[in-house]
């Protein structure tokens, strides 16, 4: 079998993204809104060891754990993903 030559490198592999975690979601009245002061405690919808979503726009990308880095990044948040979504070929070359 003859070697193939190198597939070219998509043009737009090299374009950054932005990468939105959500943590959870709240949804409070305006009037509570209104009420809410320095210290407040806003309530989501998830716990804390639950996974975090990664999107692309409104595309789910992939869960993960939210982990906090450490040596020179130490205190830095980061995700673990635990879970890539099936994206099919709406976002790969």
């Amino acid at each position: 079998m003859p070697d193939q030559p190198p597939k070219p490198e998509n043009p737009f592999s090299q374009v950054p993204v932005e990468i939105t975690v959500s943590v959870g979601r709240a949804r409070p009245r305006i009037s509570d809104l209104l009420q809410l002061e320095k210290n407040a405690v806003l309530r989501l919808d998830k716990r804390v060891i639950d996974p975090v979503e990664l999107y692309v726009g409104d595309k789910l990308i992939a869960r993960g754990e939210l982990i906090e880095q450490s040596g020179p990044d130490e205190g830095q948040l980061a995700v673990r993903l635990t879970e890539i979504a099936d994206l099919g070929e709406s976002l790969r070359p």
